[in-house]
C-alpha cells in the first residue's frame, strides 16, 4: 500500500492467534507490559467474528448512533473512543493506517487470515494440529514448549518472545 503524502508509514503488526480459550488474551496480556518496560507504545486490535456493541442502549451516544450519525467521537480527558459504522470489515494495514499513528507496534488478537507474522497458541487438550502455515508463524507458545515448530516458547518466556519481536520488527530499542 502507498504512503500518501502526510500519512505516517505503517506500524509493525504482530497477530496473536489460536483456537478459543488457547490463551490468546493472557500471552497479550503479558507482552503489553514487558514490551512497554522496553519503552515501546503499544496498541492492540482485537477482532471479532460476530460483530460487538460497546454502546448502552439510552446513553447519548449510542442515541446520537441511532439518530443517524456515521461516526460518533466520545472524549474526555483521558480516553478517547470513536464508535464508527462500516459497511464490510476493514483490513489492517487500513485500521492501521488511518488509526494507529502514534505507536511502535500493533498487536492484533485474531485475525488468522490476515497476511502478518502471527504467534500462535496452543493448548494440548485442544490438539495438536496448528492453525497457521510454518511461512506465517513468527514463534508457538504451548505450555510444554514444544510443537512441530522449531521456535516454540512457554508461556512464561516473555521476555525471550519480546527479544524475538524486537528482533524481527522493531529492529532494537526504542529512540
Amino acid at each position: 500500500m502507498k504512503k500518501k503524502k502526510g500519512e505516517s508509514p505503517l506500524k509493525p503488526i504482530l497477530s496473536v492467534v489460536g483456537k478459543s480459550n488457547s490463551g490468546k488474551t493472557t500471552l497479550l496480556e503479558k507482552l503489553i507490559p514487558e514490551l512497554k518496560r522496553r519503552g515501546y507504545k503499544v496498541a492492540v486490535v482485537k477482532h471479532d467474528l460476530h460483530g460487538f456493541e460497546m454502546d448502552q442502549e439510552g446513553k447519548d451516544t449510542w442515541r446520537l448512533t441511532c439518530a443517524g450519525a456515521d461516526e460518533v467521537i466520545i472524549s474526555s480527558p483521558v480516553k478517547i473512543a470513536l464508535l464508527k459504522n462500516v459497511e464490510k470489515e476493514m483490513p489492517l494495514d487500513e485500521i492501521n493506517r488511518r488509526y494507529l499513528d502514534d505507536v511502535d507496534i500493533i498487536l492484533t488478537e485474531g485475525f488468522k487470515r490476515e497476511n502478518k507474522l502471527k504467534i500462535e497458541v496452543i493448548r494440548r487438550s485442544q490438539g495438536d494440529d496448528l492453525l497457521c502455515s510454518f511461512e506465517e508463524l513468527m514463534a508457538v507458545v504451548s505450555e510444554d514448549g514444544t510443537s512441530p515448530f522449531d521456535l516454540t516458547y512457554k508461556p512464561d518466556e516473555i521476555a525471550l518472545l519480546v527479544d524475538l519481536i524486537e528482533k524481527k520488527l522493531l529492529k532494537g530499542a526504542p529512540e
